[in-house]
């Protein structure tokens, strides 16, 4: 396309080229701080998204580009596919879309490295060894974040365990994995004529993404989630570095570090290493039924839809706690509904948002944004927990370890030292629960017996179904 300028024109398109890769990258940055608000995570998300357009647009002016037919056709086909998901993929389904972006994102760089290194006739010649370790790197966080993020798709989506699954010994192989793959990177460097070194660093790469991500449990996808889309980035950068892109290799880096960060925060929030969520192959499914009461012959209080209403009706102010099992259940939008008939009845409504609630970062409130729940109501943990001391009932629906006390009492508790919503300060607690089986901890709540919390035993929505009812039923 540069063709179609002048000669003097032609000779300046370097210079523009890069001064509007510099634009691009200010939409970049601009865009991720305004994604760290509810309130203007949409306009953010634009604005990244135009700073992308400019740079593909840009790109399609470099002179080293010798296809503009094939570029044309994958933004076409790329805009197609991101407009019909868009239109069709519902928000609770938004992790697993999330995954399957961040494993593509990963292949698709892996394979830029790979082309890359195809198109020279001589690759001992054409490249350096710097160059052949950048294209190897390329490739192997590529390939790592390509089939880890399906592992993690398949989680989620339910159709593999959302347990650990493990065997003797799998640390160990995964450690030989990485140092094998390390030293494939070194002997590619060396001699990249030798295409069977080639060959096998792809596939290891592909089989330590999966080894990686198998032995992770459901519960912890919000971290693995945000370490893939870090990976995603890094390999981009990489890839950037591979065929000398300045705009790639910014935009990786920073996708890259905005994921570590998020990551951090993530295990932060659950009082663990990234080293023990990767390996320690801690808890498991926390998702599954179990009758009421079973499990235990500790006392605790059920309490009715009827009586729910009737609490919270008469509240001055109600917080709601929601987690995994809210999102599992998709109740979302009857929580909603409840919410709007409390409010009508001057009853104050929030929502305590804990860190690592959902199937991956930031998932509870763009599932409440979806219930066109309002911004404003919506509290991070640091906030809420100075609030409970003053709250009549606290709903905790689907939520489980993050509202343990063990966290703060039990010093011997896995869960000591994680920090929690402080809801057994409320007055009143009312837990929305399947069962009274352990949470992804594995543990025992101490909560579901104190004697000021009420057990609702049932399906999230149903239940929340049958409130909304009672509340239509109350006479104002």
């Amino acid at each position: 396309m540069s063709e179609l300028f002048p000669p003097s024109v032609q000779a300046l398109l370097p210079d523009l080229i890069q001064l509007t890769y510099l634009v691009a990258t200010g939409f970049f940055i601009v865009g991720i701080k305004r994604l760290g608000s509810p309130a203007t995570a949409r306009s953010g998300n634009q604005m990244a998204a135009l700073g992308m357009l400019i740079g593909v647009i840009v790109t399609l002016f470099d002179q080293q580009i010798v296809s503009y037919q094939f570029i044309i056709a994958g933004v076409l086909i790329g805009g197609a596919i991101g407009v019909f998901a868009a239109r069709t993929v519902q928000m609770t389904a938004m992790p697993e879309m999330v995954a399957i972006f961040n494993g593509f994102g990963g292949g698709a760089s892996a394979l830029v490295a790979w082309g890359e290194f195809a198109r020279a006739a001589e690759p001992a010649i054409a490249f350096g060894a710097q160059d052949l370790v950048t294209i190897g790197l390329s490739i192997v966080i590529g390939s790592i974040t390509f089939t880890g993020s399906f592992i993690a798709f398949g989680k989620l989506q339910g159709f593999i365990s959302g347990n650990p699954i493990t065997f003797p010994g799998q640390n160990i192989f995964n450690l030989v994995l990485t140092f094998g793959s390390l030293g494939l990177i070194g002997w590619f460097a060396v001699d990249p004529a030798f295409m069977t070194v080639f060959w096998t660093l792809y596939g290891v790469a592909l089989l330590l993404g999966v080894l990686i991500v198998i032995p992770i449990g459901g519960a912890d996808m919000p971290v693995v989630i945000s370490l893939l889309n870090s990976f995603s980035g890094i390999a981009a950068s990489m890839a950037g570095f591979v065929i000398n892109n300045n705009l790639l290799i910014i935009s990786g880096a920073l996708v890259g570090a905005a994921g570590l960060i998020l990551t951090n925060i993530m295990c932060v929030a659950m009082n663990r290493s990234l080293a023990n969520v990767l390996f320690g192959a801690f808890g498991g499914d926390s998702s599954g039924g179990g009758s009421p009461a079973a499990d235990t012959d500790r006392t605790v209080h059920e309490t009715t839809a009827e009586d729910v209403a009737l609490q919270c009706t008469y509240s001055d102010k109600v917080v709601i706690v929601p987690g995994y099992g809210l999102a599992v259940a998709q109740a979302q939008h009857v929580l909603k509904e409840v919410a709007d008939k409390l409010e009508k009845k001057g009853v104050t409504v929030k929502y305590g948002i804990h860190p690592v609630a959902g199937r991956m970062p930031g998932h509870m409130n763009v599932l409440l944004a979806e219930a066109d729940v309002p911004y404003d109501q919506l509290y991070d943990m640091e906030q809420i927990n100075t609030e409970f001391k003053s709250t009549d009932v606290v709903l905790i629906i689907g939520a489980n370890d993050v509202v343990n006390p063990a966290a703060k009492t039990n010093p011997g508790s896995p869960i000591y030292g994680m920090p929690i919503m402080n809801v057994d300060e409320a007055r009143r607690t009312i837990i929305f629960k399947r069962s009274l089986s352990p949470g992804f901890a594995g543990i025992d709540n101490e909560l579901f017996y104190a004697d000021k919390n009420q057990m609702f035993f049932g399906d999230a929505k149903d239940s929340l179904q049958k409130i909304s009812q009672a509340l239509s039923e109350m006479k104002d």
